[in-house]
């Protein structure tokens, strides 16, 4: 992957396919390994991002905020609490730039703001756009029952269905996380390649979000065979993506995955939780 990344975009500094993914990476390893010498590399390469910055987008995983907020975290982590608050205070006066940008994750601001009488109705109505297969459409109003990705279909769904299980206690949430589960297993792995967004790694997160959830051990070992297919790269006839060392679309991710499948019960996933 380091030499693989000598000849990508030096001008790319984003969580999804630049500089920001691969600090999110090495710092991810250090949480996960505690060796120092990932959080340096973390350091090295959000410095990278940070000279990368739009001007322009807002967003988490394609725009400032997600430079910006990495950074904080890196540099909290290095005890440097000047440059931290500093990025944390340029990433407030983002909302400036952008007042009008939508509050979804992948494009999006992803603001907390929801009134919390309108959460259950929003998760009831995904729940019912529910394909027969057990999958989800890739937007409102798309009936084509397609995609098996995180960012469209049952792979992304199935975190919403968890957390909704664990806040409302409803079956019915879970039993739909499972057939999920049960549509990933079938129809995950993915030629489009091996990263979070579109890719076999992305995909197994779902095993591993079950198996914190529930402890059953066939959500793990599924977990494991995905892994599997995931180490012997390049054998699949997959397609190369256009940033193949990246977080989101490539190698990256792929090493993110398998550093949390050493450790299942601190799995979680990098758009998540930093």
């Amino acid at each position: 992957m380091e030499r693989g990344l000598k000849s990508a975009d030096h001008r790319d500094g984003t969580a999804y396919t630049g500089w920001t993914g691969i600090a999110v990476l090495y710092l991810h390893l250090y949480d996960v390994f505690g060796d120092p010498a990932y959080l340096q590399m973390a350091h090295s390469y959000v410095k990278q991002s940070l000279n990368c910055l739009s001007k322009r987008s807002i967003t988490f995983l394609c725009g400032d905020a997600g430079p910006l907020a990495v950074a904080a975290v890196v540099y909290h982590k290095m005890s440097n609490e000047k440059q931290a608050e500093d990025c944390i205070t340029r990433l407030i006066h983002l909302n400036k730039v952008d007042p009008h940008a939508p509050n979804e994750m992948l494009y999006g601001r992803v603001s907390p703001a929801m009134l919390h009488s309108l959460v259950k109705p929003s998760v009831n109505y995904v729940c019912q756009l529910k394909f027969p297969s057990g999958n989800y459409p890739p937007c409102v109003g798309d009936t084509r029952d397609l995609l098996v990705h995180w960012c469209h279909g049952a792979p992304g769904v199935i975190y919403m269905l968890l957390q909704a299980y664990k806040v409302f206690k409803e079956e019915q949430y879970l039993n739909d996380a499972y057939q999920c589960a049960d549509v990933i297993w079938q129809h995950g792995l993915l030629k489009k390649g091996y990263g979070l967004c579109h890719g076999t790694a992305g995909n197994a997160y779902s095993f591993l979000a079950l198996y914190n959830v529930t402890q059953d051990t066939k959500y793990l070992y599924r977990a494991c065979k995905f892994a599997e297919w995931c180490l012997d790269y390049g054998d699949h006839g997959c397609r190369t993506p256009d940033t193949p060392f990246s977080l989101f679309e490539g190698m990256a991710g792929t090493i993110y995955f398998l550093a949390d499948l050493l450790v299942p019960s601190k799995a979680r996933f990098p758009a998540f939780e930093l």
